[in-house]
């Protein structure tokens, strides 16, 4: 027997029981002792609907950052579901790059920033990035930092590197475009939209910004 026959439908089984009870914990146990990351990788991308949708739910869960790409490619599937798993598993794997401790360094520069302690939290990105000189998510973070306190062309900068080590990273593009719109550079923000949609196409408080601009843009 295939192991198309054999191991998809299984895999859409853990999926449905994870859909009915609820239980990550178990969806995860199950998962892990069937699949490895690499089998689901090829689920993730040549399965149907809803292997698709159990592979990029599991990836969320096991995957790192090296899983990446498969993950960041399903932004812009045929099929919603899989869409909006793969936007919460992405950001999940972008905070496992690195090593252990790097990771707990991450951690706790959200923390920070959550706290409003911006300074705190570019001093503690900027540790992890010399620790880590392409790590993503560090920019990302320190780039909210900066612009939270209104150094938007040192943030400009970080959304850039952010985007050059992680091509998929959709908020960078974002807070890119927050921060042209902050300088005036209309036609720069309205790039940096156009790119977060284009990775993201299922933005549409983006969408929206992007038809203003142009609007904005074409009347001048």
């Amino acid at each position: 027997m295939s192991e198309s026959s054999l191991r998809y439908p299984q895999l859409d089984r853990f999926y449905q029981r994870f859909l009915n009870e609820e239980s990550s914990a178990d969806f995860i146990q199950s998962v892990s002792t069937k699949y490895n990351l690499a089998s689901l990788e090829r689920l993730a991308v040549g399965g149907g609907r809803m292997t698709r949708r159990a592979a990029i739910l599991a990836i969320g869960f096991l995957g790192d950052f090296s899983n990446n790409d498969v993950m960041g490619q399903a932004l812009n599937n045929d099929d919603r579901a899989v869409r909006m798993l793969a936007d919460h598993g992405i950001r999940e794997l972008w905070q496992r790059q690195g090593t252990v401790g790097q990771q707990h360094l991450l951690k706790q520069i959200f923390r920070l920033i959550d706290q409003s302690r911006m300074e705190e939290a570019i001093a503690a990105a900027t540790q992890l990035i010399e620790a880590n000189p392409k790590f993503s998510e560090a920019y990302s973070q320190r780039a909210i930092a900066f612009c939270a306190l209104g150094d938007y062309e040192a943030a400009l900068v970080d959304c850039r590197e952010a985007l050059q080590f992680n091509s998929y990273h959709f908020p960078a593009a974002i807070g890119l475009a927050h921060c042209c719109m902050q300088i005036d550079e209309n036609s720069g923000a309205l790039a940096g939209y156009r790119l977060a949609l284009n990775i993201n196409p299922d933005l549409d408080s983006v969408r929206r910004q992007v038809s203003r601009l142009e609007r904005m843009l074409e009347n001048n």
